[in-house]
This record gives structure tokens, sequence and C-alpha cells, in this order.
């Protein structure tokens, strides 16, 4: 939970700490620490207890364990679609520390992926498989000399990011291939 003024829980004071903690406090001294000096104990000049907020224009995503948003926060991508209400639902129902959170935010970000591939048919310059997933650098730029013998982490997992990138989109043309298929097909006449 994030430190407000008004916290109920006060922290323990220097003599409890003192006793409950061998060695606490050995450095409180000024002239036992060496690091004094460079130490500025000028005031900050804040004229304020809490930063101002930044307006919330539309409802954000925060953490279970948060009490509210930080005073600023970023609104570059706000939610939208199937992938916003996933995330909202990974906040709103599972803390930070749970893999079901965050299972569910790599959901959303595929999903928006998809969401966003689906949106670029729509404009005069649709996504490009082929050239932007990077499968013809792959063959291209020494496969073989660049992953074998370097120790590589991917090394592993290399064969399979063809078919994890290309796969999808190789299924989503058999089924339009096959769906225009069917409707150009003649139907039979009895």
């Amino acid at each position: 939970m994030p430190y407000t003024a008004d916290m109920r829980r006060q922290p323990p004071s220097a003599d409890e700490l003192r006793g409950r903690i061998p060695g606490w406090g050995a450095d409180l001294d000024p002239a036992d620490r060496p690091s004094v000096p460079r130490e500025k104990r000028e005031p900050t000049g804040a004229h304020w207890d809490f930063p101002e907020r930044q307006p919330e224009n539309a409802p954000r995503e925060r953490s279970l364990e948060h009490k509210f948003l930080t005073p600023a926060f970023g609104t570059t991508t706000p939610l939208h679609g199937a992938s916003g209400a996933i995330r909202r639902f990974a906040y709103r129902r599972y803390s930070e520390g749970q893999t079901p959170h965050w299972l569910l935010l790599l959901a959303g970000d595929r999903v928006d992926a998809w969401e966003s591939h689906l949106r670029s048919f729509a404009t005069r310059h649709p996504d490009n498989p082929i050239t932007e997933s990077g499968i013809l650098a792959e063959a291209g730029r020494r496969p073989l000399s660049s992953r074998l013998g370097r120790n590589r982490a991917d090394l592993k997992h290399a064969w399979m990011d063809p078919i994890i990138v290309g796969g999808p989109w190789a299924a989503a043309v058999v089924v339009a291939w096959l769906g225009v298929r069917r409707l150009l097909k003649p139907s039979p006449t009895r």
C-alpha cells in the first residue's frame, strides 16, 4: 500500500527498532557517519504534502494492491476492444502476484495484436505478414551460422518461430480460400 499522509499505522520508533534489531541505528549519530559532509539537509521546496492528481478522464487499470493511481500516469494507449476487456478483468480480479493476472495480460496483448491486424485490412495499407514478420530475413541472413555454436538462448525454440508467426496467417489464407471456393462452387441442381 502506498504511503499517504493520513496513514493510521505509524512506523515503529527508533527506540523500538533499536531494542528489536541488534545494531539498528548505528549510523544515526552524524559523527559516526562518514558520508555526512556530502549529505545536504536542504529543504526540497515542495509546496505540497502529496502532489496534485492528474485528472482521470477515462477509467484506468490499477492493481488491487494500490489504494489509488499514482499522481501522474500515462494515457498513450487507452484500453479498447476485447483486449481492453481482458486487461480490465485481469486488474479487477487478480493481484499482481498471481499467475492468472499476468497470463490474462499476455492474452490481452495477443488479442490486441489480432485486433490491430484485422483493423489494418480496413485501411489502404493492410499488414503484410511476409515482410513484417521477419520470416524472409530468417532464411536470408545466415540462419545456421548465426545460431549454431554461439550459445544462443533462443536456439531451442527457433524452429517454432516461423510456425508461430506465419502459421496463423497461413491458416487464415487457407480458410479464406476454402470460403471463396465454396461460394463460387456451383450448387448442384436436382
